[in-house]
């Protein structure tokens, strides 16, 4: 159904456009009709036309300025001008306006008709574009907590998630690389710093789920986690890392006024934890914050900077390098850690030069934590008296030049553990199967039977030898045995059935079929070829 509205003084004209749409097109249009330029306006008010014969003179209002009001709430309106003046003037400012065309009186029928159909053209390619864009955006309102959910679940429970949280960064349109987390609790009643029926208020709520996302987002520009248990995880991206008073106490606020929507709306006590801003990459530790804040304030929202939660450092000290040196640590990045302890160690010497003993304490304690981390990786046994001479050696050096090249020698060899152990994890592996393969290459051997035997996934090894060699397992398998296959055909007259139970293959068909597939030649073509 098409709402037209036919515009103009006199009422022959009206007439004549009324009964041309209605013969061509009867009930699929709905015509209502207006003589002055003011009625033209209310009429659009309450008529809510899509199209609109406008002519240029009318009493009072001309066309022109009704389409300048018009076109202010009716942006979609297809105007089409009819005119007894042939000004140039007129068509310019009718086409600034949008007019779909510009039509000279006296017209005749098959000039109207054809406007009128690009004009339900027009109408009809914006209705699909318009309903193109809300399937997509309903998709997008499925699919966006997926999203979300996808972000929260790398930034706090992967190791090596670089990549993946960029990926999720770029979806969800976050440019900033700092933030903290929120956990928002669900319960039956408060007792003390916790609330009660935690399990059933939980899958209670698991069903409006949807709605307290809602109700989340009007006083959280955030990230949201699915539900988990009676707890939803929220990212908040912040613009650096620093959180000053009027911030934190702006986001308690909001926090509070989420926290009284959110009662009222679900008949559940709510309660919010909130951690302090970090890197994206340190979002776990502002996690942990956010809910040892819950556990140890009373209070419905709970701020970390508020509380004995997690560590405050002196405004100087260089955290982030210290991240930057233990991460470099966790990932065997020896380039990495050799920088980050030359930093270190330059700041202790440049800001307390004359406090070695202090600085010894910290060259102990960061030696010792990242030998920890390299024991943790995995691939090595711990000795309870493999540091003991660690003590009297540092306090034996009586300048910081000694100390600086124990600290960073000890500090680049706990990363060199950490990437030497992996590798030679995943060589020892690699090595263990490739030498399976050789050796039973003739019999019944496959990924998940070696995986089985190693004790690890059928998907971890599938992965780690591809990685290695640079082919799958099957890949690998079936050119061990084709070029076991060759060799003998090279330097056996034994009948090709036999050879092919001795590679491996109980099938000669498809023997013949994997042959040819990696050399381009039947078995038989092959032999042929190669005794010429």
């Amino acid at each position: 159904m098409y709402k037209i509205l036919l515009a103009d003084d006199e009422g022959i004209v009206i007439d004549s456009l009324k009964m041309i749409i209605q013969k061509n097109y009867g009930d699929q249009c709905e015509i209502e009709s207006a003589k002055t330029g003011r009625s033209v306006i209310e009429m659009v008010e309450v008529f809510r036309p899509d199209i609109i014969f406008m002519d240029i003179q009318m009493p009072g209002i001309n066309g022109i300025d009704a389409m300048r009001e018009i076109r202010q709430t009716n942006p979609q309106v297809v105007f089409i001008v009819v005119s007894a003046y042939d000004k140039f003037d007129y068509a310019r400012d009718a086409l600034n306006l949008g007019a779909l065309d510009y039509i000279n009186k006296p017209f005749d029928r098959r000039t109207i008709l054809d406007v009128l159909a690009r004009a339900m053209g027009e109408l009809d390619q914006e209705k699909k574009i318009r309903s193109r864009s809300l399937e997509i955006r309903e998709k997008m309102e499925t699919v966006q907590p997926l999203i979300e959910n996808g972000f929260i679940y790398s930034i706090l429970f992967q190791d090596n998630f670089a990549e993946e949280t960029e990926n999720y960064k770029n979806l969800l349109d976050i440019k900033s690389g700092y933030g903290f987390m929120e956990v928002v609790e669900f319960g039956s009643e408060e007792e003390g710093k916790k609330l009660t029926n935690a399990v059933g208020t939980g899958i209670r709520l698991q069903k409006q789920y949807m709605n307290i996302r809602e109700t989340i987002r009007e006083f959280q520009d955030c990230v949201t986690g699915s539900m988990m248990g009676n707890k939803i995880m929220l990212f908040v991206p912040a613009d650096n890392d620093r959180s000053d008073y009027n911030f934190r106490t702006d986001r308690i606020e909001k926090c509070r006024a989420m926290v009284d929507r959110l009662q009222g709306r679900f008949e559940a006590e709510v309660r919010v934890g909130i951690g302090r801003i970090k890197p994206i990459e340190k979002m776990a530790d502002s996690y942990r914050e956010a809910l040892e804040a819950l556990s140890v304030a009373p209070s419905r929202v709970a701020h970390a900077e508020d509380l004995p939660v997690g560590c405050s450092y002196d405004s100087d000290y260089p955290i982030d390098i210290e991240n930057e040196l233990f991460d470099g640590v966790g990932k065997g990045n020896m380039e990495l850690v050799a920088e980050k302890s030359e930093q270190f160690f330059n700041w202790m010497e440049d800001n307390y030069p004359d406090q070695i003993m202090d600085v010894r304490l910290k060259v102990l304690e960061f030696v010792l934590l990242a030998e920890k981390k390299a024991y943790e990786s995995g691939g090595q046994t711990y000795h309870f008296t493999s540091r003991t001479d660690y003590l009297p050696a540092i306090m034996a050096f009586q300048d910081f030049s000694d100390l600086r090249h124990w600290f960073t020698v000890h500090m680049i060899q706990a990363a060199r553990d950490v990437a030497t152990k992996k590798d030679e994890t995943s060589d020892d592996l690699i090595s263990r199967v490739r030498n399976r393969i050789a050796l039973e290459y003739q019999g019944e051997i496959s990924l998940d039977l070696i995986s089985r035997e190693e004790n690890v996934s059928a998907y971890y090894l599938s992965r780690l030898f591809k990685e290695e060699t640079g082919e799958n397992f099957m890949e690998y398998l079936t050119g061990i045995r084709i070029n076991k296959a060759k060799e003998l055909m090279n330097n056996t007259s034994r009948p090709m059935k036999e050879i092919c139970v001795s590679v491996g293959y109980t099938d000669p068909n498809y023997f013949s079929r994997i042959f040819k597939k990696t050399t381009g030649m039947t078995p038989t073509e092959y032999r042929e070829v190669n005794q010429k």
